[in-house]
C-alpha cells in the first residue's frame, strides 16, 4: 500500500515537472514565429520591389531605349503590300469605236471523281436524282465550248497510270463571259468556272478586221505586234504598289486606301484608222486576193496633209483573239515541218510595214518630181520612145513591158502608158551625183518613222556602186533594183499630193478623255518640204491623165478627178525577171485634184496568177476604185462636176 503511494506521488511530481518546463517555453516560441514570419515578409516586399525595379527598367527600356526599332517591328507584322493589277487602256477608232479592251476573265477547273448532274422527274414532285457521268461524256460536253477535241478534254482526267485523277484539273484560262455562260448552262457538277484576282483578257471586238493594226496580246500579257506593242507603255496604265494595314487575323483594313487605289482612268487611246472604211478596204482585197489566186494583198489610205492612215489592210489575216488557231490552220495550208511553220508566223506580220519589196512604175511619178526640181525637164518636154534603150553596148536593153513603141510624148504621156523607155531617157538627163543626193533626201533606204513596229528598212546601192554603175541609174528610172515597204511608196506619193511635202505616216492620235479632250502631247515630226508646190502640182496633173485615157482607167469615178499611177514590178526568181506569176501589182490614186486637202488610196497584191493578164491595171486598179467610193461617201468628197456623177463613163482613147 504504501509502496502504491509511493509510485503515484512519484508520477505527479514528474507530472508537474513537464508541466513547469511547457510553461517556461512558451515565450520563447512565440517570439521565433514573430521572427519568422517578419523574415518571410521582408523577403516578399524585397522580391517584390525587385520584381517592379525589374518590371520599370523592361518598360523604360521598351518604351523609351528600344520603342523605334519595336515600332518598326510591329509596322512590318501589321503592314501587307498589295499591286493591284490594273486593265490596260482601251483603244478606239477615229469615231470612238472600241476595237480593244481588257474584259474579265475566267478560269475553268474539273474535279473528274465528282462529275454528275441532277435529273429531275417529270412528275409535279420533280424530285432530283443525281446521276454520276462518265469522263468521256464529260469531255464531249465541254469539249465543243473550249473549242478542242473531246478525245483531248478527256485525256486530262486521267494521270499516267490511267486512273481518274482526285485533285482538279485545269482545262482552260482566259475564257471569256460566253463560254463561262455555256458552261453555266449546263449544270454540271465537277466544274468550277470562276474569275481569279488577275484573270483579265485583251478582247477585239471586230475579230480579224483590225489585226495588221493592233496586233495581239499573247497568253504571257506581252504585246508582240501592232499597236499594242508600239505603245504599250501608254496602255499599260501605271500600277503604284499600295501599303495597308491588316488585322492580326490577316484581315485588310480600309484605313491606308486611298481614292486612286486602282488607278482608274476614263482616258482612251484613239487611232486615226476609220473602221467603216477599213471594212469597205478589207472587202474589195479580199476578194480580189481570192479572185487572182494570190499570196496576199494590202490597201492603204492615208490623208496626204497629215499622215494620218485612215485604213491599213493587209490580207489573208487572223483574228487577235485567236491568233494561235489561226496560225495553225494557216500552217496546214503553207506547208508542214519548220519552212511551214516559219510561212505561218508571217501571218502575224504586217506585211505593208514591215517588207520591202520592188516599187515597180508607182515610183514614176516621184521620178518626174526629182526631174522638174532639177530643171532638166518642163511637163511640155518631148522624149524619143523607140521601144528599147541600150544602157551599156553588149548588154540587154530595157524595152518597155509589151515591147511598145511610142515615138516622140511628152512627159505626160511617159506617165499615161508608164513608158520604161521614157523614164530612162529623161533620168539620163540628170547627172548620177545629183540623183542619187536626191534618192537620200527623200529617204530611200531609211525608216520613215510609222508608229507601228517592225518597219522595214528598205534598201538602195550605196553612192559608190550607184555612180559607178550605169545600170543602176537606169533601173531607178522605172522603179526597179531598190525596195521600200507599201507604207514607204504611200508616204512618198503622199508629198505627190501635198504641195511637196514628207509627212510621217501614223496611226495613233492620242490620248483622250470621255470629254474629247486630248491629255497627252503629239509626238509626230512637223513635215519636211522636199519638192515644190507647184512642180508637185504638175506631175498630179499629168496622172490625172493615167486615169482618163491611160492605164488607170479602171479607176476612174463619174464626177470625180483623180489622179493614179500603175505598178507591175517583176519579183527575181532564179536569177531573173521572166516569171510572169511572180510580180506585185499595185495602183495609187489621188483624190480629189481639184482640192487642196486630197487622200492617198494605194493597193498592191503579191503574186496574183494570171500571167501577163495580171497587171497594176486589172488586179489593183479595181480595188482602189472600190475604196475611193467608199472614201467618198464616208468623207463626204463633194463631186468636181456634180452633172456627171451616177452617169456611164465615156471610153477615151
Amino acid at each position: 500500500m504504501s509502496n502504491i503511494r509511493r509510485k503515484q506521488s512519484q508520477q505527479l511530481d514528474l507530472s508537474s515537472q513537464f508541466s513547469s518546463r511547457e510553461a517556461s517555453n512558451k515565450p520563447l516560441n512565440r517570439r521565433s514565429l514573430e521572427l519568422d514570419s517578419k523574415l518571410r515578409l521582408t523577403g516578399i516586399l524585397m522580391a517584390l520591389g525587385l520584381g517592379a525595379l525589374g518590371l520599370s527598367i523592361r518598360l523604360v527600356w521598351l518604351q523609351i531605349i528600344d520603342a523605334g526599332n519595336l515600332g518598326q517591328k510591329a509596322e512590318i507584322q501589321q503592314s501587307v503590300t498589295i499591286r493591284p493589277f490594273v486593265p490596260r487602256r482601251t483603244i478606239v477608232d477615229r469615231s470612238n469605236n472600241q476595237i480593244a479592251i481588257d474584259l474579265p476573265s475566267y478560269t475553268l477547273y474539273a474535279r473528274p471523281k465528282y462529275f454528275s448532274q441532277d435529273i429531275f422527274s417529270k412528275g409535279k414532285s420533280k424530285k432530283a436524282t443525281n446521276v454520276k457521268i462518265a469522263p468521256l461524256d464529260m469531255a464531249q460536253r465541254i469539249a465543243p465550248i473550249l473549242g478542242k477535241q473531246p478525245e483531248e478534254v478527256r485525256a486530262k482526267f486521267y494521270d499516267k497510270q490511267g486512273k481518274i485523277r482526285e485533285k482538279a484539273v485545269l482545262l482552260g484560262t482566259g475564257l471569256d463571259e460566253n463560254i463561262k455562260s455555256r458552261i453555266q448552262a449546263l449544270k454540271l457538277e465537277g466544274l468550277d468556272i470562276s474569275q481569279g484576282e488577275l484573270d483579265y483578257t485583251r478582247f477585239y471586238p471586230q475579230e480579224d478586221m483590225l489585226a495588221s493594226v493592233l496586233g495581239y496580246i499573247n497568253q504571257d500579257r506581252k504585246a508582240p505586234a501592232g499597236v499594242e506593242r508600239s505603245q504599250s507603255a501608254i496602255l499599260e496604265r501605271k500600277v503604284t504598289e499600295y501599303p495597308l494595314t491588316k488585322e492580326a487575323k490577316g484581315n485588310i483594313l480600309p484605313d491606308r486606301v486611298t481614292a486612286d487605289f486602282l488607278h482608274t482612268d476614263d482616258l482612251k487611246l484613239r487611232l486615226s484608222i476609220d473602221l467603216r472604211l477599213q471594212r469597205a478596204a478589207r472587202a474589195a482585197l479580199e476578194q480580189q486576193v481570192k479572185t487572182w489566186n494570190a499570196k496576199r494583198g494590202t490597201v492603204i489610205v492615208m490623208d496626204a496633209d497629215t499622215g494620218a492612215l485612215r485604213s491599213l489592210v493587209v490580207w489573208p489575216t487572223y483574228d487577235p483573239n485567236n491568233y494561235i488557231r489561226d496560225v495553225d490552220n494557216y500552217r496546214k495550208i503553207v506547208g508542214r515541218g519548220k519552212k511551214g511553220q516559219d510561212r505561218a508566223t508571217v501571218l502575224l506580220e504586217n506585211w505593208a510595214v514591215s517588207e520591202p519589196c520592188e516599187p515597180g512604175s508607182t515610183f514614176k511619178p516621184i521620178n518626174i518630181a526629182i526631174a522638174l526640181e532639177n530643171g532638166v525637164i518642163k511637163p511640155s518636154t518631148i522624149v524619143n520612145d523607140p521601144g528599147s534603150f541600150t544602157v551599156v553596148e553588149g548588154f540587154k536593153p530595157i524595152r518597155n513591158s509589151h515591147l511598145e513603141k511610142y515615138g516622140d510624148i511628152d512627159i505626160a504621156k511617159v506617165l499615161e502608158v508608164s513608158s520604161n523607155v521614157g523614164m530612162v531617157k529623161i533620168m539620163d538627163k540628170l547627172k548620177p551625183q545629183i540623183y542619187y543626193n536626191w534618192i537620200q533626201r527623200i529617204g530611200l533606204g531609211r525608216k520613215y518613222g510609222v508608229d507601228l513596229p517592225s518597219e522595214g528598212l528598205g534598201s538602195f546601192h550605196n553612192r559608190s556602186e550607184f555612180l559607178s554603175s550605169k545600170f543602176y541609174p537606169a533601173n531607178t528610172a522605172f522603179g526597179q533594183g531598190f525596195t521600200l515597204t507599201p507604207l514607204q511608196m504611200v508616204t512618198l506619193l503622199g508629198s505627190i499630193a501635198n504641195g511637196g511635202k514628207l509627212v510621217t505616216p501614223h496611226v495613233v492620235e492620242g490620248l483622250f478623255d470621255s470629254a474629247g479632250l486630248r491629255k497627252d502631247k503629239p509626238t509626230v515630226p512637223e513635215p519636211t518640204q522636199i519638192f515644190s508646190p507647184a512642180n508637185t502640182e504638175a506631175v498630179l496633173k499629168m496622172m490625172e491623165t493615167v486615169v482618163i485615157r491611160g492605164s488607170g482607167k479602171n479607176a476612174r469615178i463619174s464626177g470625180y478627178r483623180i489622179a493614179g499611177k500603175t505598178g507591175t514590178a517583176q519579183q527575181v526568181s532564179n536569177g531573173g525577171y521572166s516569171d510572169d506569176n511572180r510580180k506585185i501589182t499595185s495602183f495609187v490614186g489621188i483624190l480629189p485634184v481639184d482640192s487642196k486637202h486630197r487622200y492617198v488610196v494605194f493597193a498592191a497584191i503579191d503574186r496574183p496568177q494570171g500571167g501577163i493578164e495580171a497587171l497594176g491595171s486589172t488586179v489593183a486598179a479595181p480595188v482602189v476604185k472600190s475604196v475611193m467610193e467608199s472614201l467618198i461617201s464616208i468623207e463626204g468628197i463633194p463631186p468636181s462636176d456634180p452633172s456627171l456623177v451616177g452617169k456611164e463613163l465615156p471610153i477615151i482613147k
